[in-house]
This record gives C-alpha cells, sequence and structure tokens, in this order.
C-alpha cells in the first residue's frame, strides 16, 4: 500500500498509441517539477546556429547566476577542445545569445562581464550591473565594439523573466571581442567546417610577424581573425596574395595592428571569381602511316593509310 506510483508516461502525438507518426521521432514526454530549464524554440531549432553552439547554450542557461563560463572551464567540464568551444561562443555572441564586455576596475583589473540571454532582443541593457565597474575602461583609441544582438524571431513579445547573468571572468581563458571593422562585422566563410582551410588561415596570420614585426598578433587575436582569411581562401585567394594586401603601405607605427589587419580583411575582401568554362579535351592525332609507293616509304600522319603527301602530287600531275 506504501508503495509510490511513478508519473504517468503522456505520448505527445496523442492520447492513443494509434495517432503515432508511422515515421520519424516519437516524443514521450514527463512533466518536470524540479531541476529544469525552459528553453525557446528559437534556440533550439535555430537555423544558422551549429549543434555545438545550441548545446552550449542551453547549459549556460541552465547554470546558476555566478557559475563560471570560461573557455577552459568549459573544455574542463566537455570533450570538446577550446577552438570548438571558442567557437561556438562566437556564434551565440553573434546571434545575440550572449555578451561579453570588458570592464576596468576601480583597483585596475581588467574583467569580462558575461550577459546570457534566454531571448535575443527583448533586454537591451544589461540587468545586473556591476557596482566595481568602471563604465570606462581605460584610454583605449581603438574599443572593441559590443556584438550585436540579433532578435529570432524579432516580432516577440517580452520575457516573463529576465535572464540570467553570469559572474565576470578573467580576461586571460576569455577570447577579445571582434576588432574594429568597417561594416562592424568580419566576413565570414560559406563552409566554416574546413579545419585544412583554418588551419591555412591561422599559419597566414602568425606568418605576419615574420615579414614586418609590427604585425604581431597574439592567439586569442588571431582566432578571431581567422574566419575572415577562411572567407578570403574560399573565394580563390592565395596565402601569399593574402599577405601581400595585409602588409603593403603599413603605416610608420600602428597602434592596433589587430584592428588595422581586420579593417584590411574586410575592406579588401575580394569578389567571388567567375566560374571558367572548362577547356575542350585533349585530341590525340592522327596515327602513321607509310607511303604505299615503294620507291618512296615515307612515313606520315593519316587517318587512313595509302600515298604521302608528294607522291599524291605526283599521282595526280601525271
Amino acid at each position: 500500500m506504501d508503495t509510490q506510483k511513478p508519473n504517468p508516461v503522456v505520448l505527445a502525438s496523442g492520447r492513443n498509441r494509434g495517432d503515432a507518426p508511422r515515421s520519424g521521432v516519437i516524443h514521450v514526454n514527463v512533466r518536470h517539477t524540479r531541476r529544469f530549464t525552459v528553453v525557446g524554440n528559437h534556440l533550439a531549432q535555430h537555423a544558422e546556429l551549429s549543434l555545438v553552439a545550441i548545446g552550449l547554450a542551453l547549459h549556460i542557461q541552465s547554470l546558476p547566476a555566478g557559475a563560471r563560463i570560461g573557455i577552459k572551464d568549459l573544455a574542463a567540464r566537455f570533450p570538446e577542445s577550446e577552438h570548438r568551444i571558442a567557437r561556438a561562443l562566437r556564434e551565440l555572441e553573434v546571434h545575440g545569445y550572449l555578451a561579453r564586455t570588458r570592464v576596468r576596475l576601480p583597483g585596475g583589473q581588467v574583467i569580462t562581464r558575461t550577459v546570457s540571454y534566454n531571448r535575443p532582443g527583448c533586454v537591451e541593457s544589461d540587468p545586473h550591473p556591476d557596482p566595481r565597474a568602471s563604465p570606462h575602461p581605460g584610454p583605449d583609441p581603438h574599443p572593441s565594439p559590443a556584438p550585436s544582438r540579433a532578435a529570432h524571431p524579432a516580432a516577440e513579445a517580452p520575457p516573463a523573466t529576465t535572464p540570467a547573468a553570469v559572474s565576470p571572468e578573467a580576461v586571460a581563458p576569455q577570447p577579445p571581442a571582434t576588432p574594429r571593422t568597417p561594416g562592424g562585422s568580419l566576413p565570414r566563410p560559406r563552409n566554416p567546417d574546413n579545419p585544412w582551410r583554418h588551419e591555412a588561415a591561422v599559419t597566414v596570420l602568425t606568418d605576419l610577424r615574420r615579414l614586418d614585426s609590427r604585425l604581431l598578433l597574439g592567439r586569442q587575436d588571431i582566432e578571431c581573425l581567422a574566419p575572415a582569411v577562411e572567407a578570403w581562401l574560399e573565394r580563390g585567394a592565395r596565402p601569399g596574395g593574402i599577405t601581400a594586401a595585409l602588409t603593403a603601405n603599413l603605416p610608420p607605427q600602428p597602434r592596433n595592428p589587430a584592428g588595422l589587419v581586420a579593417y584590411r580583411l574586410t575592406a579588401q575582401l575580394p569578389p567571388t571569381l567567375a566560374h571558367l568554362p572548362r577547356p575542350a579535351a585533349h585530341v590525340p592525332p592522327d596515327p602513321f602511316q607509310t607511303c604505299e609507293d615503294e620507291t618512296c616509304g615515307l612515313a606520315f600522319r593519316s587517318r587512313e593509310p595509302g600515298l604521302c603527301g608528294e607522291c599524291r602530287a605526283e599521282a595526280g600531275a601525271a
């Protein structure tokens, strides 16, 4: 009599099993009463985010306020590499699910303020500002713009609850914001999942200091600029041509090498080359034939055996 009965299982497709679809997934949903997170379909079924980014956004939204979500912390928690986690975090920033800004504390320490949005575009300000943070991080001549927050979808009602904010984290494990560009964002390749092209892009950016010591880029700047170089390579540009475009006519003392490289990668992005028609297939020459005149025996090319040209001319004259 004291045995507890389990929660009833309800099929999402209908009350009767006869209503289940003949193919595809069948949902068996059980009502959650504790330890659950509400996630909108605009995130779970996002058409542009990768599967790693969607899963990472779900994990971040399920964490309590104050949890650490640095790249090294996430890499220690999940089997994905730091590179894949950094790329997923950038995807969430581009689509407005995550905002990371640098602020300077009164003591001079620079921290990264990380805010998670469960519905992008509905909250425009920081819901939990840090009273220790100064609104002016310092005399930076080239400040990094805050990432854009695109709404998906745009005409949604404001959320019922305020998104959770994540506590500040150290700058070292976090990638920097995208450097300043003419259009506000760096170009990106259409097919980002190409490890060989990404490795070539990282090599181009790393070797810039070999040609000019003024273009010394940090590891985090290289990770941010690598997708833009991949876009150049995807459009048919060769690594030597990209290096020449980035190192030509440099100013005497560039104050922000990463911003300068980002500007040139965006402003000088080459167009996509038109498809060239394939050349005609190689036509083999006619085979060799031996002149049938017994006194000649000259070898010549012809489709059919017979007399050579001189012998035919003499036979015609006779």
